[in-house]
C-alpha cells in the first residue's frame, strides 16, 4: 500500500515538473524565454517548447495582433484659449519587438497599457494646447494624427507600433457647457453678420457698376439718336427746299395742312376770321389770297 502511495506521489511530481517545463505558443502570440542572471532572453515563435522549471527560466507571452486601448474614463485637456475639453481617445497598437518590450517592462507586460495611456495623454495634451476651441472641434482628425505622430517615437522604444488614434468623444464639462455654447453661438452669429455685410457691399458695388454701364449705354444711345435725328432733319430740310424750289404753291399748301392739323384739336373753341389769309386753302383749292386777308386766328 505504501508503495502505491509513493508511486502516485512520484507520478504527480513528474507530471507537475513536466507541465512547468513544456509550453505551447499559439499563432496569435510570441514568447520571450528568460533565465535568471544576465543571460539574454530568447524570442520563441509558435509551437511546442521546453524550458527549465521556475525560477530557473520564465516565459512572457506577447500578443502579436492589433490591440485596442480604450480608457473607460475621459481625460481633460485644455485648448490654447483656456477651455477645458473632455476627450475619450482610442488607441490601436501592435507589439512589433517583443524583446524590446521585455527589456523595457522588465518582463511585466501588464504595465504596457498604463505606459501607452501616459504617452497618449502627453501627446494629446500638446496637440490640444496648440488649438483654439473652435479649431479643436473642427480639426479632430488632424489633432489625432498629430498625437499619433508625436507618440510614435516614444512607443517605438517600447517595441510598439502605434497604428491609429481616434477620438470617440470630445465634449465640454457640464459646468461650462452652457457658457461655451453661448460663446460659440455668438461667434457664429458674428461670422454670419460679417458675411451678410460683405455680400451687401458686393451687391451695392455690382448695382453701382450696372448703373454706370446703363448710363453710359443710354448716353451713347441718345448721342446716336440725336445724330441720326439731325441727319434726318437735314435731309428733310434739303428735300423740302428742293421741293419748294420746284413747286412753291404745293409747299405752301402742305405747310398749311400741317398748321391746320396742329391747331384744330378736339374740344377746342377757336375764334377765327374766315376771310383770313390763313384759311385761304379752305376757301379755294388754289389758295388764292383775298384782298382783305386778316391776321392768323387766335386759339383759346
Amino acid at each position: 500500500m505504501n508503495r502505491i502511495i509513493a508511486l502516485v506521489v512520484v507520478i504527480v511530481i513528474v507530471l507537475f515538473a513536466a507541465s512547468s517545463m513544456v509550453f505551447v505558443v499559439d499563432q496569435r502570440h510570441v514568447a520571450v524565454l528568460s533565465a535568471r542572471g544576465d543571460a539574454a532572453p530568447t524570442l520563441l515563435g509558435p509551437g511546442l517548447h521546453v524550458k527549465l522549471p521556475p525560477p530557473l527560466q520564465s516565459v512572457m507571452f506577447v500578443d502579436s495582433r492589433i490591440q485596442t486601448l480604450d480608457a473607460p474614463d475621459e481625460d481633460r485637456y485644455v485648448t490654447s484659449d483656456k477651455t477645458d475639453l473632455l476627450v475619450n481617445p482610442v488607441v490601436k497598437y501592435r507589439v512589433t519587438d517583443a524583446l524590446k518590450l521585455f527589456a523595457q517592462t522588465k518582463g511585466d507586460e501588464q504595465t504596457l497599457p498604463d505606459r501607452l495611456a501616459l504617452l497618449t495623454r502627453s501627446a494629446l495634451g500638446d496637440a490640444f494646447a496648440k488649438q483654439t476651441l473652435t479649431d479643436a472641434l473642427a480639426r479632430q482628425l488632424a489633432i489625432a494624427d498629430e498625437a499619433r505622430n508625436a507618440m510614435a517615437a516614444a512607443a517605438a522604444s517600447l517595441g510598439v507600433d502605434v497604428i491609429d488614434i481616434q477620438l470617440s468623444r470630445v465634449d465640454f464639462p457640464a459646468a461650462m457647457a452652457d457658457s461655451v455654447y453661448k460663446r460659440m453661438t455668438a461667434a457664429r452669429e458674428q461670422a454670419a453678420a460679417d458675411e451678410r455685410a460683405k455680400g451687401a457691399a458686393e451687391a451695392d458695388e455690382i448695382k453701382a457698376d450696372a448703373l454706370r454701364q446703363q448710363q453710359a449705354v443710354l448716353a451713347d444711345a441718345n448721342l446716336q439718336a440725336q445724330t441720326i435725328k439731325g441727319e434726318g432733319d437735314g435731309k428733310a430740310a434739303s428735300i423740302a427746299a428742293d421741293e419748294y424750289s420746284r413747286d412753291p404753291q404745293f409747299y405752301q399748301f402742305y405747310q398749311s395742312m400741317l398748321a391746320y392739323r396742329n391747331i384744330f384739336k378736339p374740344n377746342d373753341v377757336i375764334v377765327v376770321d374766315s376771310s383770313s389769309e390763313f384759311f385761304r386753302f379752305m376757301r379755294s383749292p388754289a389758295g388764292e389770297m383775298s384782298p382783305d386777308a386778316a391776321a392768323a386766328p387766335r386759339k383759346h
